[in-house]
């Protein structure tokens, strides 16, 4: 009887480990994959969520681990290496050649930011050049001079047409070449009795022309220029005069100044100085050039070279005047000048 139980538990006991074999082959624990190689930070299991490491978790760790995602941008991942290998056989020796070539993503093109635009303010002669036009606009105000009522602006009939108002400025000015505007105002005035168009300068005798023009300056040789001139107007422009410096240049008796005033007084457009005696002298006594200058064009292209273009309009008229009424050729008052106390030409010693 007793072995009739041991045998009962013995077979009880194998069903058990049969069942339990057939189970364990059924279900087999995964085995934890194990990286090797060298491991980044972010990648070790127990700090994959956390933003810091250390080998022993702390409680403040802990409660970093816990908290949400930081939008701090994330470490980039170490870049990856792809070696490129060759052999080269050299001998018995065999040598490898290997090319390291690291997987990283393009650089961005930085754009370069414009350069901000600098004024550079020229050189100027004299650091004294706007206190001297100032103090010449005021005196200017204060003593007027025979331009401002008489100058090549003034000679035309304000009663005609624009075209016979645009000749008339240009005989003006042909006229007032080394020639005071008080003589040249009066001889316009007697050429407008004679009714001053192109046509009839160009049938008007020389002899009698000569006769209306003295004692303007070298008035034979103007009424020459006169009479070519008008000759030219006649048949190319149809008695205007030319709109442009090029073409006024090639007239007989126009010279660079008279081109650039009569631009801006007949044409309303400012294409130069006009530099004629007195703005020549003026602007050498007052250094306003880099050097000095024998000669009223050598004077013009240095002016124009450092004086700012929106007073180029105005400067020919305040000097002429200024050189009129003040800073004569012979004798300035210098003593009734504002720019006395910084004047060069007033600071040299005096002759005696």
């Amino acid at each position: 009887m007793q072995h009739y139980y041991k045998t009962i538990i013995r077979t009880m006991a194998s069903k058990k480990a049969t069942l339990s074999s057939k189970l364990a082959k059924q279900v087999k624990p995964e085995k934890p994959t194990v990286k090797t190689g060298l491991w980044d930070i972010e990648e070790l299991p127990s700090v994959a969520a956390a933003r810091y490491f250390s080998p022993v978790q702390t409680r403040k760790q802990r409660q970093v681990n816990s908290l949400p995602e930081s939008n701090l941008p994330a470490k980039k991942s170490r870049l990856a290496v792809i070696s490129k290998t060759s052999k080269i056989q050299m001998g018995k020796a065999t040598i490898i050649k290997c090319e390291v070539v690291p997987e990283c993503d393009k650089v961005p093109e930085i754009k370069a930011e414009s350069a901000t635009t600098v004024k550079i303010e020229p050189d100027f002669p004299n650091i004294n050049w706007l206190q001297h036009l100032e103090n010449i606009r005021l005196m200017r105000s204060e003593k007027p001079a025979p331009v401002d009522t008489m100058g090549c602006h003034k000679c035309a009939d304000a009663n005609a047409n624009e075209k016979t108002q645009r000749f008339h400025i240009l005989v003006g000015l042909i006229l007032s070449s080394q020639t005071k505007d008080e003589t040249t105002f009066e001889a316009m005035n007697r050429l407008k009795a004679q009714t001053l168009t192109p046509a009839r300068l160009k049938d008007l005798p020389v002899e009698e022309l000569e006769r209306l023009l003295h004692p303007v300056s070298f008035y034979k040789n103007k009424a020459k220029y006169l009479k070519q001139t008008s000759e030219i107007l006649v048949d190319k422009y149809n008695e205007d005069i030319p709109n442009n410096i090029k073409e006024l240049l090639k007239l007989p008796g126009v010279g660079p100044k008279m081109a650039h005033i009569c631009m801006a007084t007949a044409w309303q457009e400012i294409t130069g100085i006009g530099v004629d005696t007195h703005v020549h002298r003026i602007a050498n006594r007052l250094a306003w050039l880099k050097k000095p200058t024998k000669e009223p064009e050598q004077t013009r292209i240095q002016l124009e070279s450092w004086l700012p273009r929106p007073l180029w309009a105005e400067v020919n008229h305040l000097l002429v005047g200024f050189g009129q009424t003040i800073c004569t050729p012979v004798k300035p008052n210098c003593s009734e000048c504002l720019n006395k106390d910084i004047c060069p030409a007033a600071l040299l010693p005096k002759k005696k």
